[in-house]
């Protein structure tokens, strides 16, 4: 069933994990993929370009249909199979409006996170501006602090009782948050989220690889 798919994704890119999480979820099995590196410039080849213009990861293809955004991607292969694997979007109006818009939150998150990292990456350590690196650390912290208010009011996932579309796309955010070494006494509730969902198996079985077998950072361990 899933022959008729083509994944090119890059081990910790939250966009890719969603997606394949997702796959997971519906019981996709037997996809075509391709694990590429960043590091490599491998996302810049031909062979992503001619499914993602932009150069970047996923690269995703569904028979006919390219669907390079991991959200859209989502949405589709949800609606495209929602009477195989796990049932993710809610029937209520209600759930549903609480889903979606948590789903589409994430994306915030995801920007506060990344400009921590790519600050990091892109700026040498002797030429940080501590003003700079104060204002990324606390816009962080003041998101970090709605997730948490969100997820103490919910019943262990992010929009109710049951694993929905927004735990496929929240899940790997937090999973990235506590690889770059967030405080676990300092996010209890995120922490707490994060426990119960890591050993999900479909989040299992699509674990970054390089996360197995290399140790994690401490970037955020003042956040």
């Amino acid at each position: 069933m899933a022959k008729d798919m083509t994944l090119l994704w890059a081990s910790g890119s939250a966009p890719c994990w969603r997606v394949m999480i997702m796959l997971e979820e519906k019981q996709l099995k037997g996809y075509n993929q391709k694990l590429l590196s960043f590091e490599k410039m491998e996302h810049k080849s031909q062979e992503v370009l001619d499914i993602n213009p932009r150069g970047q990861l996923p690269a995703f293809k569904c028979g006919k249909h390219i669907l390079n955004e991991s959200c859209a991607a989502c949405l589709f292969l949800e609606n495209q199979y929602k009477s195989q694997g796990t049932k993710l979007i809610p029937d209520s109006p209600d759930a549903q409006a609480l889903m979606y818009q948590r789903m589409f939150e994430v994306l915030t998150l995801h920007q506060k996170i990344a400009e921590i990292v790519l600050y990091n990456y892109r700026v040498p350590e002797v030429e940080r501006h501590d003003s700079a690196v104060q204002r990324n650390r606390e816009a962080l912290t003041a998101e970090l602090k709605l997730w948490e208010g969100y997820l103490s009011k919910s019943d262990c996932c992010l929009a109710g009782k049951e694993f929905t579309l927004a735990d496929v796309v929240f899940f790997p955010s937090v999973g990235f948050l506590f690889r770059l070494g967030l405080s676990s006494e300092r996010h209890p509730v995120l922490t707490k989220y994060y426990n119960s969902l890591k050993d999900r198996p479909s989040i299992k079985a699509t674990w970054p690889p390089t996360w197995q077998v290399t140790p994690g950072l401490d970037m955020l361990k003042t956040v």
